[in-house]
Order: C-alpha cells, then structure tokens, then sequence
C-alpha cells in the first residue's frame, strides 16, 4: 500500500505541479516583462490576475466532465489547450497579446487541479488522504523551490520567452505521462451524466453545504494570501531589499519550504488531534504570524531576514490548512467528488484573483501593502474557520 500511494502521489504531484510552474518560472521575469513589452507593473500583474481567474473557472467544466467520461480523457484536453497558450506566450508582442495567452494556458492548466483531486477521492478518504494529498504538495513543492530559481537562470542565458518555451516541453512530456501511466480511477458504474439538472443539484447540494462552502473559503483565502504574495514578491524584494532575481528565488523557496514541510505533519496530526482541530491550530498560527509581519512593517521595524522568517512562520500554519481542508471539503461528496472539486478550486482561485484586484491599487512596491494583504487574507479565514468548524460535523474527525 505504501508503494502503491509514493507511486500515486510522484504521478499525480508531476503532473500538478505543471500548473504551479507556469506561475513560480514566471516570476522573476515580471519586472523585464514590464520592461521589456513598455507596460506598467499593474498590467504585468494582470498576467496573474487573468490566469487565476480564468484557471479557476475553467475548473467548472472538467470537473462534471470528468465524472462522465473518466479522468484522462480531459487531462488529455487541458493539456493540449495548455500547450496552445503556451505557444501564444512564446510569441507574444504586447502585453495584452501575454494576458490572453496566459488566459488559455490557465483554461488547460485548471485541469491538473481538478482531476488529481478527484483521483484522491477515488482512491482514499480522510486522513489517508489527506497523507496522500500532503505526499503530492510535497512533490509539487518543486515548483516554488526550484521554478523561480530555474527562471532566474534562465534569464542569464535567453529572454523571458524561453522560460515558456520550457514550460512547452513540460506540457508535451506530461501528455506523455499521462498517456503510459495515468491510470484510469473512476469506475464505469460511478460515471455520472453531464446535464444541466444533474449539475443544477450537485452544485445546489454543494452551495448549500455550509460546511463545504465554510472549509472551501478557509482554505480559499489561505490560498489568496499566497497568490497577493506571488503577484507583488518579485517587486518588493528586488527594489525594496535590492535582490537579484537569483536572490529573490531564494527568499521565495526558503517560505516554500515552510509550507510544503508542514503540509507533511498535516495528516500525522490530523489522525492525533482531529482534522477539525488541526485547521483550527492552523488558522490561528497563519493569522498570528501574518499580522505580526505586518504589524512589524507598519512600525518600520521590518527588515529582509524579519520579512522572510516571519512568512516561513505564516505560510508553515497555512501548510496544516491547505490540505486538511481540501480532504475535508470533499469527504461526505464522494458521488460528485469530480464537481466538488471543480467548485471549490473555481471559488478558491476566483477568491485569490479577486483579492489581487482589489489590493493592488495599494501596492507601491514596498512590503507594507503586501504584508496588510496577507494579514487580511488570514484574518478572513481565521473568521470563516472559527465559524465553521464548531458546527462542523464530528464525524469528519480523525479516530
């Protein structure tokens, strides 16, 4: 059994973790984007902005798809429709060209979001899971580890453009993948039937789920926080703290590292405590940490080492949060898991593009409007997740 999950989490955690590098490689290179194509640094945080709105949304479709057909067939699609706005990026000649390839990258992109979960749900419930779903957050902590850096690297020998001729040869080697290895989870009797009644009542059944709509938005705005910090990092720490775009890779990967290393106590300590209970130690620690970092800017006490080790602190609480509350959003759907996942990863991304939006216009390309935005991010969640988990079922404990 043990074999049998480190094969699932290395297959599922490949393929997605594509998605994540289309956002982590491009980092370093928003400012010579900006640069380079005469934008501002707003419209170049559009090119976020549109692909998590669009990569949230697009979650909708393969998701009711994929409990009717299987789950390779709309791998196989996303993947493709991916490459194409890969290839778009490659020979964009303005900005506005750039945000709309970007949209249809995040449009093939929002299937390696869905249909890993989904085979999760298949495959195993609770804290067995949330282990598996931990075990694969850990494979996909390559990304922001080692995409940035990779970028960075990039940028010394070619322009921007080759870090998405890169991620072109991710796309083809994970249809690859997905063609020899993916195996197919869902049963032929589980299929379910796409038509507008069936999902009418899947997603009223969800919408009306206070628990799953309270654990989707806690882990939604958790989410959020990282995207606001993906959006403005690569600016505060090279024209704030002066670093390289080397340097910022590195700054970036150490709060990774918090994250994707908490997320693997996530399940160990979900079957010790309880996964309402672990959340819970989670929101608090994310809320803690991330107000004082941004009390600490205010003060105009915060310095390069102070901002990355209080994120490492935030965003290792966020790392008990993320999975536990994925796992148990999805528990009690298992006959819709495919929609249940579509519908809270569209909520989730359309929360963090929302948030992007609406705290841009304060950012000044220092860490204090960043750091009040995450601070927001976690208070909201602290609120929505104190709320929540006391009408939470017991059931949904671990033993």
């Amino acid at each position: 059994m043990r074999g049998s999950m480190l094969k699932s989490a290395a297959i599922l955690g490949l393929l997605a973790a594509v998605g994540p590098f289309a956002i982590d490689m491009f980092l370093p290179a928003m400012p010579a984007i900006t640069e380079d194509l005469n934008t501002t640094i707003a419209a170049t945080q559009a090119t976020l902005t549109a692909y998590f709105i669009a990569f949230g949304l697009a979650q909708m479709v393969y998701g009711p798809w994929a409990d009717q057909v299987g789950r390779k067939p709309p791998l196989y699609t996303g993947l493709i429709i991916f490459l194409l706005g890969t290839v778009g990026c490659v020979v964009a000649p303005s900005i506005e060209i750039l945000i709309g390839s970007r949209v249809v990258q995040a449009l093939g992109a929002a299937v390696l979001m869905v249909v890993p979960r989904a085979v999760i749900r298949d495959l195993h419930t609770g804290p067995k899971a949330t282990q598996l779903m931990a075990m694969i957050m850990l494979v996909i902590s390559v990304s922001p580890m080692l995409a940035p850096l990779a970028g960075s690297l990039l940028l010394l020998v070619a322009d921007w453009r080759m870090i998405f001729v890169v991620l072109g040869v991710a796309a083809l080697l994970s249809l690859i993948l997905t063609y020899l290895v993916v195996e197919e989870t869902l049963e032929p009797e589980a299929s379910i039937p796409v038509n507008l009644r069936s999902l009418a009542r899947g997603t009223r059944v969800l919408m009306t789920d206070k628990t799953f709509m309270g654990l989707t938005f806690v882990g939604g705005f958790g989410m959020a926080s990282f995207f606001v910090f993906l959006a403005s990092a690569a600016f505060v720490y090279t024209q704030q703290f002066g670093l390289s775009e080397i340097g910022f890779s590195v700054a970036f990967a150490i709060n990774a590292v918090g994250f994707f290393s908490a997320s693997q106590v996530a399940a160990p300590l979900g079957m010790k405590i309880g996964m309402e209970r672990t959340v819970l130690i989670g929101t608090i620690g994310f809320a803690v940490f991330a107000c004082l970092a941004a009390m600490v800017s205010l003060a105009g006490w915060l310095t390069l080492p102070l901002m990355v080790g209080l994120l490492f602190c935030a965003n290792a609480f966020l790392g008990l949060v993320i999975p536990t509350t994925m796992v148990m959003s999805l528990d009690p759907h298992g006959e819709i898991a495919g929609l249940a996942s579509s519908l809270g990863g569209t909520l989730q991304m359309v929360a963090g593009g929302v948030m992007i939006v609406l705290t841009a216009p304060f950012f000044d390309g220092s860490a204090t409007p960043l750091l009040c935005s995450i601070a927001l991010c976690s208070l909201i969640a602290l609120v929505i997740g104190l709320a929540v988990l006391r009408s939470a079922p017991s059931a949904q404990s671990a033993p």
